[in-house]
Order: structure tokens, then sequence, then C-alpha cells
């Protein structure tokens, strides 16, 4: 009987071995086929308005900064209630960034709410404010006007380098007269109105921002993600891949799309009960899928419905449902992270955090590690759909096959959520190591690009100064 228990206990690991290879295998085939299915999209968004989830809009960016920018510029970072100044010296390829400086200002409330002109002064007035504390280390060339890069991270439909109309504010915003105007308009007659003499010469959103900066460091950056609250992506396409650009074609041949891949959905991707409840009660049912799958924004909320089934059904946290457990986003991806990265004999910190945040008391070891386990299942799935749609990129640009060149291909990735969460990081890194294969990716590199959103909009403005006509 010792005999046969043992053999049942072998025969019952090898079913479980098994099974966990097969889910690994469905797993794995589900990711190669989003990843057909973004570059499919891209395809199709490149082809016609509308005609892809992805936005694949056309950002006017033709030229990227080469490190050979000289002069002094400003830019404006107005992602949300804050917005940074930033001003920068640059030295060409030699003095690179001479000297930086930047300040934070936050936006009353009441003006997210008021009148487009009140918003638009206030941000001038702090921007004249910046620029009359001008130190002696920086220096304007003789005859020039000083030159501004605005990153403005709001859908904006945009029709030239320096323009671009607001489609619709988010992120508490809500200023009805400024929708369907031209922002950089808008801006421009605010900084005349404080006499200001300046010029907005790039209008950009942060991830091409990212982009920028990242390219400036490195010249082999093709692509730029962010992964924090929410999620996006923008690379640099040949300007003969998009057949929706009727213009003429730039000098330089290339052409920056904003993927706005957050917007990205297919059958492919594993939609589980959690999340289309999740999707259905959201502000915005049916759009950003992909990043309500993967953001940072939403990875905390969907571990929290899943605890609140389990204790539903079978009584995780005792007979009794804990009253904070039922409200949506109280648990929010940071505390996830901290209770997933806890290696504590006894999880003390998922008892601290189930304690503080939802209220939970007196947790046994075994709860706490089915806990981690769920975050652990929502943190690694959101990763690896995450290397799934850089993957794709990477398709659609041909660089996810084996080349003779052996030519770096750098992504620079933004955003807290890549950034701190260490196991969502290296899981998307190892999935994507094992999508490519051991060739190509030893030669793609993820590069953390920190904040490259302000910097990158002043080299812009550098890159598209109304002056390199004439010193060419």
């Amino acid at each position: 009987s010792e005999h046969r228990a043992r053999s049942s206990g072998h025969t019952h690991a090898r079913t479980h071995a098994h099974t966990r290879q097969r889910r690994r295998r469905a797993a794995a085939m589900r990711n190669k086929a989003a990843v057909a299915a973004v570059a499919v999209e891209m395809h199709a968004g490149l082809a016609s308005e509308g005609g892809s989830k992805l936005g694949m809009i056309i950002s006017y960016v033709d030229s990227l900064p080469s490190g050979q920018e000289k002069g002094l510029f400003y830019a404006l970072d107005l992602g949300g209630t804050n917005f940074r100044v930033l001003r920068v010296q640059l030295g060409g390829k030699e003095g690179r960034v001479v000297k930086q400086e930047c300040e934070e200002i936050s936006i009353p409330a009441h003006l997210m709410t008021g009148t487009s002109q009140e918003l638009f002064d206030f941000i001038a007035a702090a921007l004249a404010k910046f620029v009359s504390s001008e130190g002696e280390d920086f220096h304007l060339l003789e005859g020039r006007q000083r030159e501004l890069g605005f990153t403005f991270s709001f859908p904006v439909k945009q029709s030239s380098i320096a323009s671009g109309t607001l489609i619709k504010w988010t992120k508490g915003f809500s200023i009805d007269e400024t929708v369907g105007a031209d922002v950089v308009a808008e801006l421009s007659s605010a900084l005349d109105r404080q006499g200001l003499d300046m010029k907005v010469t790039a209008l950009v959103n942060d991830t091409i921002g990212t982009l920028a900066g990242g390219r400036y460091d490195d010249s082999d950056v093709v692509a730029a993600v962010i992964l924090g609250t929410g999620t996006n992506a923008a690379y640099v396409e040949r300007a003969n891949a998009i057949p929706k650009w009727h213009g003429l074609l730039p000098k330089s041949g290339d052409m920056v799309i904003n993927m706005e891949w957050g917007n990205f959905r297919s059958s492919h991707l594993p939609l589980t009960e959690f999340d289309q409840a999740l999707d259905a009660e959201s502000l915005n049912p049916g759009e950003q899928i992909y990043e309500k799958l993967i953001s940072g924004m939403y990875l905390g909320e969907i571990v929290r419905r899943v605890l609140l089934k389990m204790t539903e059904e079978a009584s995780l946290f005792g007979d009794d449902i804990p009253p904070k457990l039922k409200i949506p986003f109280i648990l929010r991806t940071p505390h996830m992270s901290m209770m997933h990265h806890d290696t504590s004999p006894d999880l003390r910190t998922v008892g601290a955090k189930l304690k503080d945040v939802l209220g939970i008391q007196g947790t046994s070891l075994k709860t706490r590690r089915l806990v981690v386990a769920v975050c652990d299942i929502v943190a690694k799935r959101g990763a690896r759909l995450a290397a799934a749609g850089i993957h794709g990129v990477l398709k659609k640009l041909g660089r996810d096959i084996p080349s003779s060149d052996k030519h770096r291909t750098v992504i620079a990735m933004d955003g807290g959520l890549y950034e701190h969460y260490t196991i969502f990081s290296e899981t998307l890194e190892s999935t994507l190591r094992e999508m490519l294969g051991e060739e190509v990716s030893s030669s793609v590199v993820i590069k953390l690009a920190n904040d490259g959103s302000g910097i990158g909009a002043a080299l812009l403005a550098a890159a598209h100064s109304q002056y390199l006509e004439a010193e060419v």
C-alpha cells in the first residue's frame, strides 16, 4: 500500500507538471497570436484613418534629435494636474546637455473646469516667471527668439509639427470651449498677453517626448513605450510605408507614429469575467481594453475583484465580506507590488497591507500565500501581454528575425510600473527573450529612459527649430 501511495503521488505530480506545461504552451500560443494581431492592426491603422483599433496617429515629427543640437530651448510638459517647465542649454556633439533646470507647478482645481483663457493664462504666467529667472549659464544666440517644445498629453488631432486641435479632455479636466481648438494657438495667445517673446516649435505627446529623449542618448532607439498609470507606444516608421500620408515625403524619409496602443483589442487577448466587469463599470466601456489588462491604473483593481469573488464563494477572509474589499480601486498597484515582493517567511508585508488597506486582520499564512499567488498571476499576465505588444512593433519593423547586420534595437521605456514593479519588468523582459529567441534577443535592449518626456520636448523644439534651415 505504501508503494501504491508513492506511485499515485508520482502520477499526481506528473499530471500537475503536464497541466502546467499545457497551460504554458497555450499561453505562449495565445501570446504569439496577439503579436501577429498587433502587427496586422498597425498595418491597417497606417493604411486609413479609423482603419484600426490602434490610433496610428501621424505625429509630424520627421526628425529626431541627433545630438548635434545647440542653443537654449524650453519645454512645457502638461500631462495632468501638474505641469513642468524646463530649460536646457545644448552644446552640440561635445557639450551635449550643458545645463538644465526644471520646475513643477500644480494647477488649481478651479482652473481645470474654468475657461480656456484662464487656464492658458495661468500656464503662460508661470512660464514667464520661469524665463525671468534664467541665469548667466543660459544664453540665447544673438537675434534669436526663444523656442519651446510643448508636451500635451491629451488626445489631439495634429495637423503639423506645431499645431493640433484638442479632441477631448481627460484626467479631470473639462473645459468645453477648448475642445476643437488649436492648443498651440491658445498657448501662443496667452504668451503674447504675457509679453513673452517665445515660439512653440513642436507639439508632442509624452510617448514621443520619451522617444526623442531616448534617441538623443542612443542613436539605436527605434521605439518608446510608457508603462505607468496608463500605457502607450510610439515608434519610427518609414514615411513611404504610411499609405494614409498624402503630404510630401519628409527629407529624412522617417515619420514618428503615435500608436495609441492602449486601445488595442483582439479576440486573442485573454479577457476573464473580472476584466469584462471592470470594463463594463469603467468610465469608458469598450475602450482602452489593452490598457485595462496591462497598466498600473488597473492591475490592483483586478486583484481586488478576484479576492472579492474568492471571499464571496470560498470565504477567503472568513464568513463576512470585509466592507473595504467592495470599494473599487481601493487596492492600488503599488500595494499589490509590495505584497507581491514580500519575501519574509511569514509574509508580514502582505498581512500589514491587507490590514491597512482593506481592514482585514488576523489572516493565516495560507491565506496570505493565496493573495500573493493572485498578484503573481495578474502581474505576470500583464507583463506577458505588454511583451507581446513590443514584439508586435518589432515584427512590423522587421526586427523580430535574425539579421546579418547585427544592429542593436533599443526600446526607450518610461513609467512607474516598469521602473518600480520588479517582477513585472523582469517577466516582460524574460517573455520577450523567450518569444524572440536567443539570436534576435541578444541585440534587443530595453532601456529605462527616466522622465524622457520633459527634456524630449525641448530636444524636439531644437530638432525642429525655425533656425535650422539658416544653418544648413
